[in-house]
């Protein structure tokens, strides 16, 4: 299929589509588009930055073409606020010559506004699951004319345990509906869950399950420690004009702190943000606008930004901290090497992190090639804490592979009691020390 014209999509959707840049559709477009415009459930898998959303929102708009009524025809879901977001952007980006009436739902401010945009009335509501359940059960949603159900991210919304709320969704929502689910990574548990959800789907699958982008060149550096972490990455981003736009991606909200107040000592407070689960919603959208427009240089983030952050040109994703949910691994490399441009991913793994690397190298099914430290980065020495919870943590590792194996860390077996008993008297206190507490006992 050589463009979009082939879809014969209508004239209003071509226009936006030829002014956003699209030309040539990606894989997963051109085997989805199809199916959804023929009224199909979809089951869509494709890695992550080759056009999902696309995917389904086109045909979506096509079928809906215009204002109708007052209430929602197309609900679709999303894991997070931020690809919440980035999906109702995509939305406005094709529906520019379109009357139709998008409506945005998440949590983390208040529910006035959204309350009213939906009194409003709308043709499509974006949504994360609790929010949408919270104004429904309030009776600010009527969901009987709904055609469109779509769960974007689905792997990611079992794992974020919305697997009751998407329940009660499904039974609020009318029967007689599309359905279209779509994801990078999709287990056996998602599987069972989307025979609720669809009926005799098509399955879309442009690669094999969880396979990285050919787009993305993968690394992966064997650090000690987290000083030594700091100095490889403050060292590889001296080459500023090959790392001009970056994503850090860290496990916790401490360690990302942590790694931003080093680079913003190091680059200034202009080039560098941080976001996470902690951060207000406004800090968020505008670091996440800052990044896209090119303003600053580095943006550190914990998972919550690596599904659904569409941002074009991005050179590098580090993994600062190797992920433990080994598929966000995925997620997070796909945020470069988007749209077929390439992109490199750099992950940082100390002796504790090696397990997970094994695991996500049989995820992918391919090895990620090791590089050696760069002679010019020292390398610190582990302090004691951080070198106690790394043997700590391949203590817990291997006890997972093995229920039997007994770590550094193990309890220590207690003596017999009757042998502890036994050898007080031979110590030739106990005798004067039980004379000592009679004699104070008499006074």
């Amino acid at each position: 299929m050589a463009s979009f014209e082939d879809f014969e999509l209508n004239k209003q959707l071509q226009n936006a589509i030829t002014e956003a840049g699209y030309t040539v559709p990606t894989e997963i477009q051109q085997k989805a588009i199809t199916p959804i415009l023929a009224g199909q459930d979809v089951m869509g898998i494709a890695q992550t930055g080759t056009g999902k959303t696309a995917a389904f929102v086109l045909p979506m708009l096509m079928k809906l073409k215009y204002a109708q009524g007052n209430d929602p025809r197309a609900l679709i879901l999303s894991p997070t606020r931020e690809l919440a977001m980035q999906i109702e952007e995509h939305i406005r980006l094709f529906s520019t010559y379109l009357d139709l009436r998008t409506v945005l739902l998440y949590g983390g401010l208040g529910p006035k506004t959204q309350k009213e945009q939906l009194a409003k009335g709308c043709d499509i509501i974006v949504a994360t699951p609790g929010r949408f359940l919270d104004l429904y059960l309030e009776g600010d949603i009527n969901t009987k004319s709904l055609k469109f159900l779509v769960m974007d991210e689905a792997d990611k919304m079992m794992d974020m345990g919305f697997i009751g709320k998407i329940h009660r969704i499904l039974e609020v929502v009318p029967r007689k509906r599309q359905n279209l689910l779509f994801s990078a990574t999709m287990s056996e548990l998602v599987r069972k869950i989307a025979g609720d959800f669809l009926a005799f789907p098509t399955i879309v699958e442009v690669t094999e399950q969880a396979t990285p982008a050919q787009t993305v060149t993968q690394t992966l550096y064997e650090v000690p420690n987290l000083k030594t972490k700091l100095n490889l990455l403050q060292h590889l981003l001296k080459d500023d004009e090959s790392f001009h736009r970056i994503i850090v991606f860290c496990k916790t909200k401490t360690v990302a702190d942590n790694v931003f107040h080093y680079l913003e000592r190091k680059y200034g407070a202009e080039q560098v943000r941080v976001i996470h689960a902690n951060k207000g919603q406004n800090t968020r959208i505008n670091s996440i606008n800052a990044f896209k427009e090119g303003n600053i240089r580095i943006l550190v983030a914990t998972d919550v930004a690596a599904r659904g952050l569409d941002v074009s040109n991005v050179s590098h994703v580090f993994n600062f901290d190797v992920p433990i949910v080994i598929e966000d691994y995925v997620h997070r490399i796909g945020r470069t090497g988007r749209a077929f441009n390439n992109g490199d991913a750099i992950t940082f793994c100390n002796p504790a992190e090696k397990y997970y690397v094994h695991k996500i190298e049989k995820l992918i099914r391919q090895r990620i090639p090791v590089y050696a430290i760069p002679e010019e980065v020292f390398v610190e020495k582990t302090e004691f804490k951080e070198g106690q919870d790394i043997a700590r943590e391949i203590d817990n590792q291997k006890r997972k592979e093995d229920p039997d194996f007994k770590g550094a860390f193990h309890e220590k077996k207690h003596a017999p009691k009757g042998n502890f008993g036994a050898k007080k008297p031979s110590r030739g206190k106990a005798s004067s020390s039980k004379g000592k507490s009679t004699k104070f006992r008499k006074k």
